[in-house]
């Protein structure tokens, strides 16, 4: 008898899965990149109810409309946004709004990518700086500053990212500097080599950038050791980010922000 009741209680299982709209946010871990994160996610919701050999990297004849709103490096981690059903339609807000990070710098030696996944490309002295030079330096990185972004990025050139391209051994030029947006910027924590921001901005900032440019300004060089997104919007990485065995549709329909029209219903059926 319990086998008879298995096939629609996946079905079942498929349909609420299929029918959620709106916002969550889970825990992406150092490593794997952001689209990987969300691809792996996708397997497990599918594999919950039920849906056998589902490729999630397959864009045609999805059965799970799901995207993600801000990338982050592969070797960060943090909070990632996701917008699963109409809600993908909602994640370009997560573009464009504050964000918040701590970010650990390391002193003395800058790398490609601007941080620690990257070759060394300069080793200087940083002995000479100090906590109060830090500080000092910071003010001139808070408000609306212009900023170049790094060569190793998300950004892209003739349809293919930057990273990937430069990856394959293609010459790519940086951006031009363009404007961004820093609403905090503080110094945490100061044990040379190492330093720790918390860091408050807008959309299309670039913490590398800031870390690179930081070392420079204080005569020496910097790049990231460690970055940590801990807010995204609404959702910060203490009270919302969905750690990896809560990855199930029981812990997403509890923590899904609705959309807009999907509230307009839900509060029109009441």
């Amino acid at each position: 008898m319990a086998g008879n009741n298995a096939a629609p209680s996946l079905t079942s299982s498929l349909s609420k899965l299929q029918s959620l709209h709106g916002l969550f946010a889970i825990y992406k871990k150092q490593g794997p990149t952001s689209a990987d994160v969300l691809n792996n996610l996708k397997e497990v919701l599918l594999k919950e109810a039920g849906v056998k050999n589902a490729n999630p990297r397959k864009r045609k004849k999805q059965s799970l409309k799901m995207g993600h709103g801000g990338t982050l490096d592969s070797a960060a981690s943090g909070v990632l946004v996701v917008g699963v059903g109409n809600g993908t339609k909602m994640l370009s807000t997560m573009l464009t709004g504050s964000k918040k990070y701590t970010a650990v710098g390391e002193l003395g030696k800058a790398t490609d990518t601007l941080d620690a996944s990257g070759s060394v490309t300069t080793e200087k002295d940083f002995k000479h700086v100090t906590r109060l030079d830090i500080e000092e330096k910071l003010h001139s990185f808070v408000g609306d500053i212009m900023q170049v972004p790094p060569l190793y990025s998300a950004l892209k050139k003739d349809g293919q990212r930057m990273s990937v391209l430069l990856k394959k051994g293609h010459n790519v030029e940086a951006k031009p500097a363009r404007p961004v947006t820093v609403y905090k910027l503080t110094l945490q924590e100061f044990k040379p080599p190492l330093f720790t921001l918390d860091i408050e901005c807008g959309g299309g900032f670039y913490v590398r950038s800031l870390v690179d440019d930081l070392g420079k300004a204080v005569s020496s060089c910097a790049h990231v050791k460690e970055l940590i997104r801990t807010k995204q919007g609404q959702f910060t990485l203490e009270d919302h980010a969905l750690q990896e065995e809560h990855w199930t549709l029981e812990h997403i329909l509890k923590s899904l922000h609705l959309c807009p029209d999907e509230v307009a219903a839900a509060e029109g059926s009441t």
